[in-house]
């Protein structure tokens, strides 16, 4: 997955999305967050339970553990084969489990003409409607941000047409398994099978190629989703 996505409704689309009747704590606007081009590093929304319900927290796309920090860029991704394992997000496993709410995100494929050439390409729901990344975050509570915040999105193996896209896919979950994800009460067996079998199947989404705007991330707005010719049919990139 590269690090490119948007999400450009407003925080109530999404939570509507979820059918949770929880309360969310923490007040948040009800206008379009209009974010057509999230780059790593930056701040946006991510949806976590909490005690008193469900938070909606703007955190930095980007974490390290405390030991790593300053030895090299914040991982904007986790691998689902090692999240669960490994050292690095150990912090973060399981506790640290939120929703990265997204309505698309971008990947680049390579000019088979000229490699060094690389042209976007925008995949999002065959429906349109909202996605939910799996991702892990570690949040501090207060009114100011804290350096310690940050989250990444978990990443699968890519399947199907998309593995002619990009061999990795965000860990995209249904609106149930998204809810499954943050639950509290989801059962260390059930997560292991939501990080390896949990992700939608390919064919619930389409792509298409968009303009190379999206390639700086100081451009914003729906111009860079839209598609710069016909979109092609997903046959034609199951090779």
């Amino acid at each position: 997955m590269c690090g490119r996505y948007s999400i450009y409704e407003s925080m109530d689309h999404y939570l509507r999305q979820l059918s949770l009747d929880l309360v969310v704590i923490n007040g948040y606007n009800q206008e379009p967050i209009n974010r057509f081009n999230v780059a790593p590093s930056t701040r946006v929304e991510v949806i976590r339970r909490v005690d008193q319900g469900l938070s909606v927290d703007r955190v930095k796309w980007g974490w390290s553990p405390f030991w790593a920090q300053g030895k090299r860029q914040d991982p904007i991704n986790a691998r689902a084969e090692t999240v669960m394992t490994g050292k690095f997000f150990k912090a973060l496993w399981p506790n640290g489990r939120a929703l990265s709410p997204a309505n698309g995100w971008f990947e680049w494929i390579p000019d088979p003409d000229d490699p060094k050439r690389k042209q976007p390409y925008y995949i999002q729901a065959v429906d349109g409607a909202p996605l939910f990344f799996a991702a892990l975050a570690e949040v501090h509570p207060g009114l100011t941000q804290n350096e310690r915040d940050g989250f990444v999105i978990i990443t699968a193996a890519a399947d199907q047409g998309l593995v002619d896209i990009h061999d990795r896919k965000p860990l995209v979950l249904s609106p149930e398994v998204a809810r499954e994800w943050i639950d509290p009460k989801t059962s260390a067996e059930r997560l292991a099978a939501i990080v390896e079998t949990g992700c939608r199947p390919a064919g619930d989404f389409r792509w298409y190629p968009v303009g190379k705007q999206v390639g700086n991330v100081r451009n914003q707005g729906p111009e860079l989703i839209e598609p710069i010719r016909k979109p092609p049919q997903q046959a034609d990139l199951d090779l």
